[in-house]
């Protein structure tokens, strides 16, 4: 089974919590599962890892050779980490990014995307439908390439 890999960054773990009125009321675990049914019944295998630590983010990366793809949301780190985008850009599948509010609305550091250079595409502003384009973008990319 080809397998696809979740990877969720700092405080979204607070999801549900952490400003409702930004990301909405549906936990992490909500997203995560409706994502892996959803990947199921397009004979995926989703596999989620979340950390608050960029380190462990990059390791996961690292050990990630054998999935097809990544959807990520590295949340704030999207806007800071450099080493997270050297990571992903050694890593062979597609990687989607992933943002459930819309950073180019949102304050001006959260505008650049240290990770858009390195990424297939971003999906953002979509709350938890982000996440439904993001695995619907990785299949189509993988299908195509024959995946």
């Amino acid at each position: 089974m080809t397998t696809i890999l979740l990877l969720s960054g700092p405080n979204l773990d607070q999801l549900g919590v952490r400003s409702p009125e930004i990301y909405g009321t549906e936990t992490l675990d909500d997203h995560v599962e409706r994502v892996r049914r959803a990947g199921e019944a397009l004979g995926y295998e989703v596999l989620h890892r979340q950390s608050n630590f960029e380190g462990d983010l990059i390791e996961v990366i690292h050990e990630a050779a054998e999935t097809s793809a990544i959807v990520i949301n590295a949340g704030a780190l999207t806007h800071t980490s450099w080493a997270l985008a050297d990571a992903l850009a050694s890593y062979p599948g597609v990687v989607i990014e992933v943002h459930l509010s819309n950073p180019a609305a949102r304050e001006p550091f959260r505008h650049t995307s240290t990770l858009a250079a390195v990424v297939d595409g971003t999906i953002a502003g979509f709350r938890g439908l982000s996440y439904d384009l993001a695995l619907e973008a990785a299949h189509r990319l993988l299908t195509a390439n024959g995946r």
